[in-house]
């Protein structure tokens, strides 16, 4: 119920919040819940998973809904991570832990099959990430001003060098992913480019992030298998 799960027979030596920000995607949700629930059952972890729905037609806005996934999740438990999680990624490995590193935050989805299984450049923390709460506030969070696609993981990828941490990633032969793909026509493959920056991320973190949240709540719902949170 609600999409929490606690082993039965052992005490779970992790806590995970899975938040997924979402719109409207119902086709990659039920694959992705198909395959996430057993993948994490099977790493005997105690973990909810929460859909973070934005209402309305205009742009989305992925990382400000994300940071109010922490704040509406930290509600519920003293997660010891936050796992951040794009709704078309199923993994590939058992053995890529859906727990965090100690000391800093830490990129899990290092080789996806749409980027031939390696990173697309270098700074990239787009797909799965792992953060515990310490890291998620201490970089401020994400950026609330980003709507429309692209560019925030790299707004990501520098608030936390300028937080003082850095990037750990888990080795792609553990962080494979799967992209499904749902949609109408198959884009022709091309390279793929790193999204321009609209945003002067060293002048703008510590203004802009969990400290300036603000959103309506306009639903808290549980479900069979995930808790919605809906907001405006």
């Amino acid at each position: 119920s609600g999409g929490h799960y606690r082993p039965p027979h052992c005490f779970a030596r992790y806590k995970s919040a899975i938040l997924v920000a979402y719109r409207n995607q119902e086709k990659y949700l039920r694959h992705l819940l198909y395959y996430i629930h057993p993948f994490l059952q099977r790493q005997q972890l105690s973990y909810t998973i929460y859909l973070i729905q934005q209402v309305g037609t205009g742009s989305f806005n992925r990382a400000k809904l994300l940071n109010v996934g922490v704040r509406e999740a930290m509600k519920d438990e003293e997660w010891d991570c936050l796992v951040l999680h794009d709704i078309d990624l199923v993994p590939e490995n058992d053995y890529n832990l859906y727990i965090c590193d100690e000391y800093y935050p830490k990129h899990m989805a290092s080789a996806m099959d749409k980027f031939q299984y390696t990173l697309p450049y270098k700074s990239f923390f787009g797909g799965v990430s792992a953060l515990t709460p310490e890291h998620y506030m201490r970089m401020n969070g994400f950026p609330n001003t980003y709507w429309g696609d692209g560019g925030e993981n790299d707004d990501i990828a520098t608030r936390i060098h300028l937080a003082g941490m850095k990037i750990v990633r888990t080795s792609p032969h553990l962080g494979r992913y799967r992209v499904m793909d749902y949609s109408e026509e198959t884009e022709i493959q091309e390279p793929w480019r790193r999204p321009p920056s609209r945003h002067n991320t060293r002048k703008t973190w510590k203004a802009d992030g969990m400290n300036t949240l603000q959103f309506r709540l306009l639903s808290r719902t549980k479900h069979p298998l995930y808790t919605k949170i809906t907001v405006d």
